[in-house]
């Protein structure tokens, strides 16, 4: 997925949940940001970051924090990107599902949750939930950065999917080069356990690492992962 337009600023700091203070140029801005996490080992002060530009007139801030500079790796925090590049990956056949979908409905309700895609190939049919990972050290990452109860209901909804579905949620890693994916037991134990629980019942996990640039983000390459309580 492309952005409409990329600016270089400087992050200053987080003003609240939903806005950022950069700084473009001289002048200090307010930049909307698209995710709800903590992100509090990215959002440092002083760290190079790219911002889109809006000219919506009902919008109370022009610029939207897409990314940002964790050392010399830029990391995509935008949370509706997971779901964007996992549709174009479905649609081109980089994400392997093991048959080629035919039919994909985002949004798709089941029961009392809504699951972000069901797919439909000629014999097989998945309802898919995916997650955007933004935390990482020295290679490893991990999710959730924050205590998530729709995640666990989530990961219970797909490990009780009728007879005949084939249930999957995807991590979609919103940076490249890294080596690893794992639960966050620490940050969030119920999530974790729910991950684990649901992968014993047959849910299929898949990870992606993305080509994160100042323009866009796409999927990359899968990543190995490791169910065990090994990020601290």
């Amino acid at each position: 997925m492309l952005y409409n337009s990329s600016i270089k600023a400087k992050f200053l700091y987080r003003k609240n949940r939903f806005v950022a203070k950069c700084l473009k140029g001289s002048r200090v801005i307010d930049a909307y940001v698209p995710n709800t996490g903590r992100c509090k080992e990215i959002f440092i002060e002083g760290a190079s970051c790219f911002l889109e530009y809006s000219d919506n007139k009902n919008r109370k801030t022009k610029y939207t924090l897409t990314s940002i500079y964790k050392n010399d790796k830029l990391i995509n925090i935008d949370s509706s990107a997971p779901n964007k590049v996992v549709y174009e990956g479905l649609s081109s056949g980089i994400i392997d599902l093991g048959y080629e979908p035919k039919f994909i409905k985002p949004e798709y309700k089941y029961g009392d949750s809504r699951f972000d895609f069901y797919v439909e190939g000629e014999e097989n049919k998945s309802i898919i939930e995916v997650k955007g990972v933004t935390l990482e050290k020295e290679g490893l990452t991990s999710f959730p950065d924050a205590p998530t109860k729709r995640g666990k209901k989530h990961m219970i909804g797909l490990s009780n999917l009728e007879s005949g579905i084939n249930p999957l949620v995807i991590f979609v890693i919103q940076m490249s080069d890294v080596n690893l994916f794992t639960p966050n037991f620490k940050q969030d134990r119920d999530f974790s356990n729910a991950l684990l629980g649901a992968n014993k019942k047959g849910v299929k996990i898949l990870c992606y690492s993305s080509l994160v640039t100042r323009s866009g983000i796409e999927i990359k390459e899968k990543v190995p992962y490791n169910l065990e309580e090994i990020w601290n």
